[in-house]
């Protein structure tokens, strides 16, 4: 490659995800002067991605709607929109990125919010079709023109993609299954205590679980799908089979370069991987987090949000180190599911609220140091806890348990 002359700063931001959106829109509210590309592989420019498995799926949201900003944005802020377009190498002594036409670009500054991808199902059968994921605006269409048609459908993995697809089907009356390897949805994600609830409001839905189980393949007839078979022999019927398995980081671009990868692209405090003029964001970046104390690779659009903004930061000029509290959040059906903090490590959960409702608490504790709270329908209680775990506050699991324990003037204190 050679390096296409510059006048000025560029900056080049390999993604049209969330954490790219963030890190563009960041660098012209906060008046950098330079050239900002945005680089997607995608048809379409950047768009929410939560909507896929709820309001669009439904039917209730379409193109126009979970757009993150109409297409004039782009050139009214001096963002140049690249779209279906795959950056293939990058040349680190000139500074130079290659895309898949041909086209090389010099920057000064580049950004790699790459994302992840989903990870296949290692099973025969799972090229038929029917057998669906959901990451994409493009697989999102596809699911749901299938959805309007079937009756039956089975979901792999219990996780939020999965569950939130799970309630979803279920308001258009399809018949669902969800099976995962775990002895409870979420298993990775929650405590047992909101796992159990979520367990049983979906059951109360319709919704069937298959737990503790595995697939040894899916059935066909005629190239489409008809089933799930499991290693125990039973078969589940299946028009429509969603895979949710989780994903994979895309790294391939980042090892083009040797910069250094681990589970991720591997960055420090301020975002920047292992050559200063590189950085990685979002889904496909593994950084120091204060909170989990260890190298940790979130998934979740705030922390794209929050790491693009940051990275954008330090272009522009105003450096900072890293240190947004982690959340997530899931909607599935009735239930609003907000995490505060991360778990990793945690020896004793409490409840906060009445776990047979739909309305309670889960404080996560490591000794006397509060890790995580997963809240499901109490969005002030959500709020409260981010605050707490922020300013690393010390709370008892007594007081946590304490529903007449006041939780926000403790944070405030």
């Amino acid at each position: 490659m050679h390096e296409r002359e510059m006048t000025e700063a560029v900056t080049i931001i390999v993604g049209a995800g969330t954490a790219g959106f963030h890190v563009a829109a960041g660098l012209r509210e906060l008046r950098y002067a330079g050239r900002v590309l945005l680089i997607g592989d995608e048809p379409e420019g950047p768009y929410h991605r939560p909507p896929l498995s709820k309001a669009y799926l439904l039917g209730s949201a379409e193109d126009d709607r979970i757009a993150m900003r109409p297409g004039p944005h782009y050139a009214d802020r001096r963002i140049e929109l690249v779209t279906s377009r795959r950056a293939v190498a990058i040349d680190r002594n000139q500074r130079a990125l290659a895309l898949d036409d041909g086209t090389v670009l010099g920057y000064s500054d580049l950004v790699l919010a790459v994302g992840a991808r989903n990870r296949p199902l290692p099973v025969d059968g799972a090229d038929l079709d029917g057998v669906f994921f959901l990451r994409t605006l493009g697989e999102a269409r596809a699911l749901r023109t299938r959805l309007a048609h079937v009756k039956r459908a089975v979901v792999i993995g219990a996780g939020f993609i999965g569950l939130e697809f799970a309630a979803g089907a279920r308001k258009r009356g399809v018949e669902v299954t969800v099976i995962d390897v775990a002895d409870r949805p979420m298993a990775r994600a929650v405590a047992a205590e909101t796992a159990a609830v979520f367990t049983r409001e979906h059951q109360r839905a319709g919704t069937h679980f298959r737990f503790n189980s595995h697939v040894a393949r899916l059935t066909g007839a005629a190239g489409r799908v008809t089933g799930v078979e499991m290693r125990d022999g039973e078969v589940i019927e299946a028009e429509l089979v969603l895979v949710g398995i989780g994903v994979i980081p895309n790294t391939e671009l980042a090892a083009t370069c040797d910069l250094k990868v681990d589970d991720g692209i591997v960055v420090d405090e301020q975002l920047r991987t292992s050559d200063a003029h590189i950085s990685a964001v979002g889904d496909c970046a593994v950084h120091p987090n204060p909170f989990t104390e260890c190298m940790t690779r979130i998934e979740s659009v705030q922390n794209a949000a929050d790491q693009g903004k940051c990275v954008a930061a330090r272009i522009a000029g105003r450096p900072a180190h890293f240190s947004a509290v982690p959340w997530f959040w899931s909607d599935q059906g009735d239930l609003k599911l907000q995490i505060a903090g991360m778990a990793l490590g945690s020896e004793r959960d409490v409840v906060r609220g009445d776990p047979s409702g739909t309305s309670c608490a889960v404080f996560r504790f490591r000794g006397e140091r509060l890790l995580a709270v997963d809240t499901i329908n109490r969005p002030g209680e959500h709020m409260v806890s981010r605050r707490l775990i922020g300013k690393r506050v010390a709370l008892t699991p007594e007081q946590a348990a304490d529903e007449k324990f006041d939780l926000r003037a403790l944070a405030s204190a």
